[in-house]
């Protein structure tokens, strides 16, 4: 938890190290190499160091009154009671609800997990007479904490249940609350499975739709455009279905919701035919992608492009499925797993050495030094950055070796479509990811890998950390309104790019420098190319800016790109209370003309 975390202080850093000098942390005013003069004798100022015993006296006192007004005494305690300051501990019903990478955390005492759809009508119908907040929340997986809410919260994690399976039409209808994973192993009985996926499986499939979640796939639209229909539980209008056929404006509207209409009960999905795919991984430099690129987009049923700053090496990552001449004979990888992982694992030791004796503290729960042989890549990683995250020619070093690992995990791979399109993002941490448009799937326009070369020059010339990957995934559009990939034309085919910076660490200052370096690198990347490219943030990693004016430009720019008046009309409809809202979206979609602050 990240408050917990601010309010720790690694005990290393109070241990003293008796080989080494102490560090005199109390600097004199005066510059002058000249030491001062020694105190005089004792005799020969009686009348000041009368006053100096009298001063220490006076905050000795001051002192023992400030503690005894600043505690609590029991109930039959014969003292004044405290009236300065009330000592409050958390009450039991306090919940502490935390995103997973420890970015953003609320406490609550309003929780509310249903395990009926009749249950969550109750809970929406008392809430919204009460106007008490039950803002929708999923697993927790947003990086910006979207679902999160002071006021109270409501989850459907209980409703985990597969409702109705088509097999002839390839449909599901679910509970909102199951887990993509679940989602998966509950239907590949019925031989079908969901289009595409992205990169982890732990998302409950109502938080998965309502921000426009993606996969990768120039041919494939992001996850909400598998919604055929939706159950809505609304404050404003009760428990209402919707789908192209019944309520076609509020459906398209909705898909993509933010959570603000309603809490989604239930969803209808269509799927496709399960199977097997090939993964194939290996690695390029981006002036040879530019020369293919058209090709490796409109060829692959699945196609993304890792970029490590610093080099000049592009992971391609393709995955198709498996044909009748494929045999994994054929390809036997030039590398063991072990040797992949040589690279880094000795800059692993060498920078162990070389940073010995400096206090670092890890995620890691085990207070006992990690096998190194043990540790997976992203694991490696994570330590390697938490030694030093912040110098760059050490987060060079860490992105070359990187590029070496990947080099040397060259080859195929084959499973199915849930095994396969997933990716091990690493670590906690921050990121931005933008999606803006990149022609037609006939002729894509190269700004995607112009905006790519611009990002890695500002990387270069700003001298930012970056680590690796920067990752660039592609979509097909979306008729969700509220989709950063939305678009008229069937033939839109979007980028979707994500910069990171991880948080491997628990100490709170350098998580606290992280983040300000990490918001310093996201700051420059919207200022320089966003406009420029039309570039917007996904919903679940846009964060809200403090600063008045900034927000106004958010705003903005929300309502040049999106239907923001009929986006906050259906809201008023629907939940007059905003019962279902929280801070990050009465800041977006202010209902008024006044900016919310």
């Amino acid at each position: 938890m990240f408050r917990s975390l601010k309010l720790k202080r690694p005990l290393q850093s109070f241990i003293t190290n008796p080989q080494k000098p102490q560090l005199n942390l109390i600097r004199p005013f005066s510059s002058s190499a000249t030491p001062p003069p020694p105190d005089p004798p004792l005799s020969a100022t009686p009348s000041s160091e009368l006053r100096k015993y009298l001063g220490y006296s006076a905050l000795l006192l001051g002192c023992a009154a400030a503690t005894y007004y600043s505690f609590p005494f029991p109930e039959n305690a014969k003292h004044k009671k405290a009236q300065l300051f009330r000592y409050a501990p958390l009450p039991d019903d306090l919940h502490t609800v935390v995103n997973w990478s420890g970015t953003h955390e609320v406490q609550t005492r309003v929780f509310h997990q249903p395990e009926s759809l009749t249950q969550l009508e109750e809970i929406v119908k008392d809430a919204n007479e009460k106007k008490q907040k039950i803002r929708p929340v999923g697993s927790g997986l947003s990086p910006n904490g979207i679902g999160l809410a002071r006021g109270g919260m409501v989850n459907l994690a209980l409703m985990d249940k597969v409702l109705e399976v088509d097999k002839e039409k390839k449909t599901v209808r679910v509970q909102a609350g199951m887990r993509v994973q679940q989602v998966v192993d509950g239907i590949k009985e019925f031989g079908i499975t969901l289009q595409n996926f992205a990169s982890i499986r732990e998302q409950q499939i109502g938080g998965i739709v309502q921000v426009g979640a993606h996969g990768t796939g120039a041919k494939l639209p992001p996850i909400d455009e598998q919604v055929i229909s939706m159950k809505l539980v609304t404050p404003g209008k009760g428990t209402i279905e919707i789908s192209k056929e019944k309520d076609p404006e509020l459906f398209y509207l909705a898909r993509c919701g933010l959570g603000a209409f309603g809490v989604v009960a239930e969803v209808t999905l269509q799927c496709v035919e399960r199977q097997e795919l090939v993964e194939h991984t290996y690695v390029s430099t981006l002036a040879e992608i530019k020369k293919k690129h058209k090709k490796l987009l409109s060829d692959n049923k699945h196609v993304k492009y890792l970029y490590i700053p610093y080099t000049d090496t592009v992971v391609v990552v393709t995955c198709n499925p498996v044909s009748k001449w494929w045999s994994s004979n054929k390809f036997k990888p030039k590398y063991t797993s072990d040797e992949a992982l040589q690279p880094i694992r000795d800059l692993y030791k060498a920078s162990k050495e070389k940073y010995r004796g400096q206090s670092v503290t890890t995620l890691s729960t085990s207070n006992e030094e990690p096998k190194i042989s043990d540790l997976s890549f992203t694991e490696l990683r994570d330590q390697l950055l938490a030694l030093d995250p912040l110098n760059k020619d050490h987060v060079k070093k860490i992105n070359e070796a990187e590029a070496e690992f990947w080099t040397r995990s060259e080859g195929y791979r084959v499973g199915w479509s849930d095994e396969i399109l997933g990716f091990d993002c690493g670590g906690q941490q921050w990121v931005s990811e933008t999606c803006f448009p990149a022609g037609t799937l006939s002729k894509p326009n190269m700004k995607d890998l112009q905006y790519i070369e611009d990002v890695m020059a500002l990387i270069e010339k700003e001298e930012i950390p970056a680590p690796a990957p920067i990752e660039q995934r592609w979509t097909a559009c979306s008729k969700s309104l509220m989709s950063p990939a939305s678009s008229s034309s069937n033939d839109d085919i979007f980028s979707w790019v994500g910069i990171i910076m991880y948080l491997p660490t628990t100490d709170a200052r350098q998580r606290k420098r992280i983040t300000e370096e990490f918001f310093h690198y996201r700051h420059l990347t919207q200022a320089r190319f966003w406009d420029q490219y039309s570039a917007y943030e996904h919903w679940a990693k846009i964060e809200v800016p403090k600063d008045k004016d900034e927000l106004a430009a958010l705003q903005a720019r929300l309502r040049k790109r999106f239907p923001v008046e009929a986006f906050n009309k259906a809201r008023a409809e629907l939940d007059p209370n905003q019962i279902l809202s929280n801070a990050m979206l009465e800041k977006m979609f202010p209902l008024d003309d006044n900016v919310s602050t």
